[in-house]
């Protein structure tokens, strides 16, 4: 399993059942070095969801009590095991990656830190998990990847935004 895309690059690979084992084994690293608790680190992202093709990412998210209050061993702890904190702006949101190597070109897995069972939180477990058991859904949002891909020229910022009302669609369904 080859893991990895470098900044700005986009590309899709069939569904991996070695993703799962992948999150499994960078979620026993976090545990072991910070407090968070078990329950509050997630596979999220097309790399969770059965049969889905899906840039070679693993998402994690990570919900903590307080995302304008993190403690600071929360990042000594996912910097022992790799994760940096990048310069994104998201609201609620903080977003750190791990690399290939220390050149820092190519990401590999990406931690969302939000606070825990809040709305950005409920929404990422909701995709999840409502494309794990919607099969007909899960198709059309893979043909919308793939017609990204086939029809449109640009980065990973083009390929978000081609795909955002196709999320937040899902997203509403959960209220």
């Amino acid at each position: 399993m080859k893991l990895g895309l470098k900044r700005g690059e986009v590309k899709v690979q069939p569904y991996n059942v070695q993703w799962v084992g992948e999150f499994q084994k960078v979620k026993q690293e976090i545990l072991e070095v910070t407090s968070i608790p078990k329950s509050h680190i997630e596979h999220i992202g097309s790399t969770s969801i059965k049969d889905m093709m899906a840039k070679p990412i693993i998402d994690i998210v990570i919900g903590v009590n307080d995302i304008t209050n993190i403690d600071r061993n929360v990042f000594r702890g996912l910097k022992k095991t790799g994760f940096l904190r990048l310069k994104v702006e998201r609201p609620n949101e903080i977003v750190l990656a791990k690399f290939t190597d220390d050149t820092y070109k190519e990401k590999t897995h990406f931690i969302h830190l939000v606070d825990y069972n809040k709305d950005l939180w409920k929404n990422f477990i909701f995709f999840r998990d409502y494309l794990n058991a919607n099969e007909v859904v899960r198709k059309q949002y893979e043909k919308l990847k793939l017609e990204f891909l086939e029809q449109k020229s640009g980065g990973i910022e083009a390929y978000t935004d081609y795909k955002e009302q196709f999320v937040k669609d899902i997203y509403a369904k959960r209220v």
